[in-house]
């Protein structure tokens, strides 16, 4: 049987990394990406088609995938006189791979389905450098025959699939998901810059609490940068994590409840982004809460 053909909006790092692996096995692509041409000129050297709007991308697709940084982006592309829905063949499914609000995903999906498709929320876990190799988390959800339908292409792409139910609750796993590992990333990050100001070694901070039940890989990724200065190994950029919790605490309020928790990462964090340090990684949180205790 032939591949589907795919259209992919925004090649950015992860982005850019999927559409390789996508030629990597043999599919047709149309491409439409932002500012960075670099991904860009990647697929296009490599024989995939670029279209001039995202109506372009779905009039040739029987996938449209988009892997964009915000649900605003998301629907900025699907909506209008040049967006997705009004190219979107019959029968198509279109798949969004970013971290969006599960409302946004919900409406979208309501009006994919009006115009004949269907749509599925699939927000990623894991990194770039996996989804060379086909690797990713994939947390999907929306019509079931959909998913079934384009399974074969994700497993292209990734190497645990899930199907999590209904539209949006790909988006509230993942949500869920990336607030627990950013409140531990603030925790073990105030961790290490308490340990300065009570004057004891970080490195022996960490192999006593490694050495108990508290061990865990994002303790690892945080312990890269406070002890071993490797900021790279948790490759998320505190800006990024910032509008995750903050979707976090949204949906929270969304479904008419208040975060406990959610408050103490997304403040520190948001106060960073303030401060200029947005680009910088998460385990770099680090310095943020060792120039707080300086004052």
């Amino acid at each position: 049987m032939s591949k589907p053909t795919i259209g992919f909006i925004g090649l950015g790092l992860m982005g850019g990394a999927m559409v390789g692996r996508l030629q990597d096995q043999g599919y047709e692509l149309t491409v439409l990406g932002n500012r960075d041409r670099t991904y860009i000129d990647k697929a296009i050297a490599r024989g995939a088609k670029e279209a001039a709007n995202a109506k372009e991308v779905a009039e040739a697709s029987d996938i449209v995938m988009l892997c964009m940084g915000t649900s605003e982006h998301v629907e900025g592309r699907m909506r209008g006189d040049d967006g997705v829905i009004a190219g979107l063949r019959d029968g198509a499914t279109v798949i969004d791979f970013g971290t969006s609000l599960p409302g946004s995903s919900r409406v979208l999906a309501e009006e994919v389905a009006a115009a004949g498709g269907a749509f599925l929320d699939a927000p990623l876990g894991r990194t770039p450098a996996h989804a060379v190799d086909g690797l990713l988390n994939i947390m999907a959800s929306g019509d079931k025959a959909a998913f079934d339908k384009v399974e074969p292409v994700l497993k292209d792409v990734g190497e645990n699939i899930f199907h999590l139910g209904a539209v949006g609750s790909g988006n509230t796993v993942k949500l869920i998901n990336n607030f627990f590992g950013m409140t531990l990333a603030n925790a073990m990050s105030e961790a290490f810059a308490m340990a300065d100001v009570a004057n004891v070694d970080r490195a022996q901070l960490y192999e006593v609490m490694a050495a108990g039940p508290l061990r865990s890989v994002m303790m690892d990724l945080v312990k890269a940068y406070g002890v071993d200065n490797n900021a790279a190994a948790l490759g998320f950029a505190i800006k990024n994590a910032a509008k995750d919790v903050g979707y976090y605490d949204r949906m929270a309020t969304d479904a008419g409840v208040e975060s406990i928790m959610v408050k103490g990462a997304l403040g520190a964090m948001t106060e960073a982004c303030e401060n200029g340090k947005g680009d910088e990684m998460v385990s770099q949180m680090i310095d943020y809460y060792a120039g707080k205790f300086k004052g």
